[in-house]
């Protein structure tokens, strides 16, 4: 089994601790859809599980996204600023807002995925936590197999287009 590492940068606004989420996980589901936050997650996350999560149909996959609440109002601020007086905003906003739901862990340190997010991304027991960036994508650990099977075929091409570019230093290092 491979098994891929990515980093992810949280900020959380309120204290302006920068949160280093490093991996991606694997876990199980229960027959009621909460998950058991991995250990080495919850103590990545401990600065901020108290102010809680949004989560949210994924726009491009058939997974979940799982934003810190910090990063969500950050979001929110940018989608406020669209006109809603054009037809076009106002269905991407219902679109990316359809399903949003806050969740919070419990007492056992678990996580409650709601049915119909459950369903949205087909979630069986097996799940694969994989963080994005400022996002943690919860995934049916089938279909993260075969996203990222499907995705390495181009990914050096695909590395080149985004990232060849960037240059934030102005010393010629990637």
């Amino acid at each position: 089994m491979v098994i891929f590492f990515i980093f992810v940068i949280i900020i959380n606004v309120f204290s302006n601790q920068v949160v280093n989420l490093i991996g991606t996980y694997e876990c199980k589901a229960d027959v009621k859809g909460r998950l058991m936050l991995p250990s080495a997650v919850k103590k990545q996350l401990s600065s901020i599980l108290q102010d809680g999560f949004v989560l949210k149909r994924s726009v491009f996959q058939p997974c979940l996204e799982m934003y810190p609440m910090n990063e969500w109002n950050l979001m929110m601020e940018k989608v406020n600023k669209l006109n809603r007086f054009v037809k076009k905003n106002n269905d991407f906003i219902r679109r990316f807002t359809a399903g949003v739901k806050i969740i919070e862990l419990d007492v056992s340190g678990r996580l409650l995925i709601p049915k119909d997010l459950h369903s949205f991304a087909g979630i069986t027991r097996e799940v694969v936590l994989s963080s994005s960036v400022n996002i943690i994508e919860i995934w049916d650990k089938n279909k993260y197999e075969v996203a990222i099977d499907e995705a390495t075929i181009d990914f050096a091409e695909l590395a080149e287009e985004v990232m060849g570019n960037q240059n934030d230093e102005g010393d010629g290092l990637s």
